[in-house]
């Protein structure tokens, strides 16, 4: 793995103005996944206007960057379904190319040292690792303990890495060396309160929100946390963890691998985005604790300051809407997001907050800006380094 220039911010070689060579000649360009319609959709980031659309697998999920920055992978997970698929983008021409049968890849990932496709095949509780240019099978890791295994990052120095478990709460650490589970733990907004923890803990049905035991005027969420997307930070000593039923941020230490903090957010937390000059983490949220949400609802965007883990900025969408996935421009100065349940794109403003919409799709999702700063890519929608 090329190693990182600066331990205390693993994100230096992503700053505005870093494109790599290899980038040279790749058009700008929004990729759109849209999951309800099988389609790609391709917005000029300058014009704000759809240049192209066209069909892919069944279902896209993400648009991931492969490792030496040359294809474009729409994972097209199929499901329900045995079809799954994997399509290539030429990012120099904006065009698709012949699919690849892949079981069931809801997101991938790549080994930091770029030798393998790390496929995550949700349905099978399973990390597939495969060839990067062919996607042939070459072994798997079995996350038995990890059911919806979905989004991940990695360690700063690459042996490991950190998969959220979306449907019981739960986030797996995997030693890539020696291709094992180390352990799997359960995240809570209340880690800290046992009092709280012992009253969830009671057999029963529970009301989405009871009063709390100890604090006046105060909620406590009983829904089964929801973890998505996870990003390190800066230093790679700890891990955040977005979560779409805590509606905030688990904070995880990675040398210990226990929760040592929640940040509270927004509603239906999701994605998690660092800032070009590695200060901020900028936080998607949803706008609804559900898998199936509803249109406008209230989303937003959180900033948290990486320094403090606090949220210093709060970024609301006029009207209503469902910031999902996505990236941050090349130069840093938009983040973009796909709007899930509203058929729609979001450009943030990141000096102001301020949005702008753009219509895609049926219910897209995983969106990629490219080109972006960076050597290489781990995966989903543009993690580099």
């Amino acid at each position: 793995m090329p190693g990182v220039p600066d331990p205390r911010n693993l994100y230096s070689e992503t700053a505005a103005g870093k494109l790599s060579p290899a980038v040279a000649g790749h058009l700008e360009r929004v990729y759109v996944p849209n999951r309800g319609d099988n389609t790609v959709w391709v917005i000029d980031p300058v014009t704000l206007r759809v240049v192209d659309r066209f069909r892919v697998g069944v279902n896209p999920q993400h648009i991931v960057p492969s490792w030496n920055l040359q294809v474009l992978w729409v994972a097209n997970n199929a499901e329900g379904r045995t079809d799954g698929s994997l399509t290539p983008i030429d990012p120099r021409t904006g065009k698709p190319g012949p699919s690849v049968p892949v079981d069931d890849p809801y997101n991938m990932y790549w080994s930091p040292d770029g030798r393998f496709a790390i496929v995550v095949a949700e349905a099978y509780r399973r990390l597939d690792f495969r060839d990067p240019v062919t996607m042939r099978l070459l072994y798997s890791i079995e996350t038995p303990d990890c059911a919806g295994i979905n989004h991940a990052d990695f360690s700063i120095d690459g042996s490991h890495a950190l998969f959220t478990c979306e449907f019981d709460g739960g986030l797996t650490k995997v030693d890539l060396v020696n291709r094992r589970v180390v352990g799997t733990i359960k995240l809570s907004r209340y880690f800290d309160r046992p009092d709280v923890l012992e009253i969830l803990e009671r057999p029963g049905r529970k009301p989405r929100r009871m009063i709390d035991p100890v604090l006046p005027r105060s909620l406590v969420i009983t829904g089964t946390p929801m973890p998505q997307d996870v990003r390190a930070s800066p230093d790679g000593r700890r891990f955040y963890v977005a979560d779409m039923v805590s509606d905030g941020v688990h904070v995880v230490d990675f040398a210990t691998f226990r929760q040592v903090g929640f940040i509270p957010t927004g509603i239906g937390t999701h994605g998690l985005y660092p800032s070009r000059d590695g200060t901020k983490l900028y936080v998607a949220n949803r706008g609804s604790n559900h898998v199936h949400g509803h249109r406008r609802g209230k989303g937003s965007v959180s900033v948290i300051d990486f320094a403090t883990e606090r949220v210093v900025a709060e970024w609301p969408i006029p009207g209503g809407g469902s910031p999902d996935m996505g990236n941050v421009s090349a130069d840093g100065r938009y983040l973009w997001l796909s709007g899930r349940y509203d058929n729609e794109i979001y450009r943030f403003d990141t000096t102001n907050g301020s949005v702008v919409r753009v219509k895609v799709g049926r219910e897209p999702h995983g969106l990629t800006v490219w080109p972006q700063p960076g050597r290489y890519s781990l995966g989903h929608t543009g993690n580099l380094r």
